[in-house]
């Protein structure tokens, strides 16, 4: 591609070259001002009937006409980026910043938008959203405008590449997203569709909301009660293709255990009677009471433990990331229980 393709025509005060990507002609005052055009000139070419246009303060087109989605979020970013100081000596050539660029410092796409860039097919196509969610630190001293929104955090997250730009990570992504949608459908399409198609696990969508103070709301409440069932549902069938594809012994599924005449002892994904080795998910959402469930779980296992019954805890993360590695801690356990005192008698009932 070369990148000292010419501008649009312009005045003789304008530099009839600058280096730019050849995908947009979007531009800062600041590297206007490095290749010689002066913020008076820049503006000028913004008069009525001039060849360019500002999108955003600070932030120029160098052509008229409406400008494309890939325009505008390149204005949005350019807008809301920390700005490097001219003595740093960083070229501002867009080709010469390479996958992180500095241009874009402490800014990335966030919202709908990003979930359009993720990949999202329920999330709105960028020519649709009136405006951009930017994310940025909670003390930058920006106002939103024009086409972009500012959100601000107290803890940037890394941002991830989509199509060449920064974006938020898919979780924060939704809740920004979440965070300004009344359509409780609409919430579900977006919670359901970040399961389902493997962007992120339940409890990571689950702990950025509560984060966001969004679970108090009623229509996100339920949105989020169906995706945990989702969840669930999803690593159920993880955990059946394990079993089978490693060619373990067949388990009972889905059961309760109790002792004799005694008391329930809680319910499990799976269980070999013969070998008294459990498998339980663990598929806990952060949620306010976190550490009320985890000591739930907790004493559910130390329990069945004294009983002498080996309780394998897995993840749907670990089922999702790593299922051989699963499926030979489960093998493991199963191969030990020879070497293990005989367990309690239990009453196994379906659940």
């Amino acid at each position: 591609m070369n990148h000292n393709t010419p501008l649009p025509p312009a005045s003789p005060r304008t530099p009839r070259r600058l280096s730019h990507d050849g995908r947009r002609h979007v531009l800062t005052a600041a590297q206007l001002r490095s290749h010689g055009v002066s913020p008076a000139e820049a503006t000028e070419q913004c008069r009525p009937g001039g060849p360019w246009q500002q999108l955003l303060p600070g932030v120029f087109m160098l052509h008229q006409g409406p400008p494309t989605s890939e325009e505008r979020l390149h204005a949005v970013l350019l807008y809301a980026a920390r700005e490097l100081p001219e003595s740093a000596g960083v070229p501002v050539q867009p080709e010469a910043d390479g996958p992180h660029r500095p241009m874009y410092r402490e800014a990335m796409i966030t919202g709908l938008a990003a979930l359009t860039l993720h990949g999202f097919t329920s999330a709105p196509a960028l020519s649709a959203l009136e405006r951009i969610d930017v994310l940025v630190p909670r003390l930058r001293r920006l106002r939103s405008t024009g086409c972009a929104h500012i959100v601000r955090t107290s803890s940037l997250p890394a941002p991830e590449q989509a199509t060449g730009l920064p974006v938020a990570p898919v979780p924060r992504a939704l809740a920004d997203a979440v965070a300004e949608l009344t359509d409780s459908g609409a919430v579900l399409r977006l919670l359901c569709e970040a399961v389902r198609g493997g962007y992120c696990e339940p409890a990571a969508v689950v702990r950025e909301l509560t984060h966001a103070k969004l679970l108090t709301r009623p229509h996100v409440v339920d949105a989020v009660d169906s995706l945990l069932a989702e969840g669930r549902a999803i690593a159920e069938d993880r955990l059946y293709r394990m079993v089978t594809a490693y060619g373990l012994p067949d388990p009972v599924w889905n059961v309760d255990l109790r002792l004799p005449g005694g008391p329930h002892l809680g319910g499990l994904d799976a269980y070999w009677p013969e070998q008294a080795v459990a498998v339980e998910l663990d598929t806990r959402a952060p949620r306010q009471d976190e550490d009320a469930m985890w000591s739930e779980y907790a004493r559910k296992r130390e329990h069945l433990e004294r009983l002498g019954i080996t309780v394998v805890h897995i993840t749907p993360r670990k089922l999702r990331d790593a299922m051989e590695q699963q499926a030979a801690v489960v093998r493991t356990a199963l191969m030990a229980s020879g070497d293990r005192d005989p367990a309690a008698y239990v009453v196994v009932l379906p659940r």
